[in-house]
């Protein structure tokens, strides 16, 4: 088995000091993550790349649940930037907040597929 570690210990200082000067925060982009990586929201993000907006009832049916829990995703999805809302008449209909947003999910399907692929080999 190969080792997962540096045998030596070499540090590339010039890599490290570039790297640190140029890192952001990263604060937002994990919270996208965290999000993304609760099942249920994903799916209901997926479902968002499939159809362009969804009501409340119509994320309930497909993700079996209350309204009252994919309301409770929903509006994580939104309060973190993810997801729009709007309200018509008595339904809320939401959205993917974006194309990247989309993107996102679409990526990691893609992703998520090709490590199936090589795995089934």
């Amino acid at each position: 088995m190969k080792p997962e570690t540096c045998e030596v210990v070499c540090v590339h200082e010039e890599n490290v000091k570039y790297v640190q000067q140029n890192l952001p925060d990263l604060k937002g982009i994990s919270l996208i993550f965290k999000a993304l990586a609760d099942e249920t929201r994903l799916k209901i993000s997926y479902a968002l790349t499939l159809q362009n907006e969804l009501c409340v009832c119509d994320v309930a049916a497909i993700i079996q649940s209350s309204t009252a829990t994919a309301s409770h995703h929903l509006r994580y999805l939104k309060d973190i930037d993810l997801a729009k809302s709007e309200k018509r008449g008595k339904l809320v209909y939401y959205r993917l907040a974006d194309h990247h947003v989309n993107q996102l999910v679409k990526i990691a399907f893609e992703h998520a597929k090709e490590g199936e692929k090589i795995e089934s080999t």
